[in-house]
């Protein structure tokens, strides 16, 4: 016989569920708007030590006892603290040794600590505070202040072995900032800093492995820098012919190397004007050559503008690789050469996209010059946009003349020398650009009659 009120009786409970489940979740559900989660790495003796610090706020979903006026109970917290941070911790971080992932780790330790001991000045210090006493009862440590380190093991076959982590510590906090430091035996300390998830974190890298990674981090970088695109969509409008868009693109890649490496090497102002600048730089160059396309300037000596942006965009791409030679380890020259690498197949990416568009375009909706003055115009609209508001952050900074120390007698004797090696390298490629972009308007005069 069918029970005609279990509906209601279903339904009757459902209700409650949402009249009273809003008031349950409480605190112990809110995600912590900024977590920073330090940490160490250490092989020893067949063991694979990782030390964590994490506040206790970042481990969610659990009510640690407390006394008024909200001081944590220690004691009985113990058990809890101790589950907390196996699920939120100990079931995302995972190690590789040469590739081979070692399984769940070992929780060896964990251990509430004061905000501010300092502990984690060093290896030591923090290795000798989680294997010390528990905190005493009655001392008064907020709940939402209070911090707990882990301590993490593995076993390892090798000291000297290849090491990955693989970090999921960004699911505390809406964003998390992680500092990473690994000892290896020894070697010097290696510091590591990065927001959210870096992927495989390979703590001493191939030079074969820094490079792939460098190559895919400018790939990506490409794609995802709308800026750069509208760029190079600035500098192909007018051409499209494939013999005038090799000294472009490549006047355009050697010039932005040449600062990107200038930049890694220090060779970059340091003043913090110089980012806006340059971000207000980039956007003038889209207008510039949106305006020249309008114009009907020359094209056979768009190489020439696309080597003088290129420096300007080169130290763009510094500042987005700035954060990421952390991770080249010992391979600096490799991994700037391997980015430059990703950066320009990205490039060669996008053009393979855009020329073959260009051309279906204006050869069926638009005539050439209509089209060209169309899609350069709403180019330079983006582009005029971006300049007035990277323009008015730029004015909110003092920019004052710096003091005439010996310090500043260096950097302009280093920036002369970059400034010599922009000329020759200008000089250099005159020659055969401008012999490659005449041959390459002379084609172009030839399909149009």
């Amino acid at each position: 016989m069918i029970d005609k009120q279990r509906p209601r009786r279903i339904a009757a409970v459902a209700v409650a569920l949402v009249l009273i489940l809003p008031s349950w979740s409480g605190e112990a559900h809110e995600i912590p708007a900024d977590v920073t989660v330090q940490a160490f790495v250490k092989p020893e003796a067949g063991t694979l030590r990782m030390l964590v610090r994490v506040p206790l706020v970042a481990l969610r979903d659990y009510n640690f006892p407390s006394r008024e006026p909200g001081y944590l109970e220690i004691s009985k917290s113990e058990n809890m603290v101790l589950e907390a941070a196996d699920v939120w911790i100990g079931d995302y971080v995972s190690v590789l040794e040469n590739e081979e992932p070692l399984g769940r780790a070992e929780l060896a330790a964990v251990r509430v600590a004061i905000p501010g001991d300092r502990a984690f000045r060093s290896w030591e210090s923090a290795y000798s505070n989680i294997l010390s006493s528990p905190l005493v009862d009655g001392i008064q440590l907020p709940t939402r202040q209070a911090m707990v380190d882990v301590l993490l093991e593995w076993p390892i076959t090798s000291d000297f072995s290849d090491f990955s982590i693989v970090s999921g510590l960004n699911h505390l906090g809406i964003r998390t900032v992680t500092v990473l430091r690994f000892l290896p035996p020894g070697g010097a300390e290696r510091a590591f800093q990065f927001a959210g998830d870096p992927g495989v974190l390979r703590l001493d890298p191939r030079w074969h492995q820094a490079a792939w990674r460098f190559v895919v981090f400018g790939f990506q970088h490409i794609l995802d820098g709308i800026d750069h695109i509208l760029f190079l969509l600035c500098l192909v409008i007018p051409v499209r012919s494939l013999i005038a868009l090799v000294p472009i693109v490549t006047s355009f890649t050697i010039a932005h190397s040449i600062t990107l490496i200038a930049a890694a090497m220090g060779l970059a102002p340091q003043a913090l004007w110089f980012s806006p600048l340059i971000e207000t730089l980039i956007a003038f160059s889209i207008v510039f050559m949106a305006f020249e396309n309008i114009m009907g300037s020359k094209v056979a000596r768009r190489w020439v503008v696309a080597f003088a942006f290129g420096l300007v965009h080169g130290f763009g791409f510094s500042f987005a690789l700035s954060e990421s030679l952390q991770f080249a380890g010992a391979h600096l020259l490799t991994s700037l050469l391997s980015f430059n690498i990703g950066v320009e197949a990205g490039q060669l990416f996008v053009l393979a996209l855009v020329v073959p568009l260009l051309r279906l375009f204006f050869g069926r909706w638009l005539p050439e010059v209509s089209g060209v003055i169309v899609l350069s115009a709403i180019l330079a609209h983006t582009g005029w946009h971006w300049m007035l508001d990277r323009g008015g952050a730029l004015l909110q900074y003092d920019i004052s003349m710096p003091l005439v120390t010996t310090s500043l007698w260096l950097t302009a004797g280093r920036w002369m020398m970059l400034l010599t090696l922009v000329l020759v390298t200008l000089w250099g490629l005159k020659g055969p650009f401008d012999r490659i972009a005449d041959r390459g308007a002379s084609s172009r005069k030839d399909e149009v009659s």
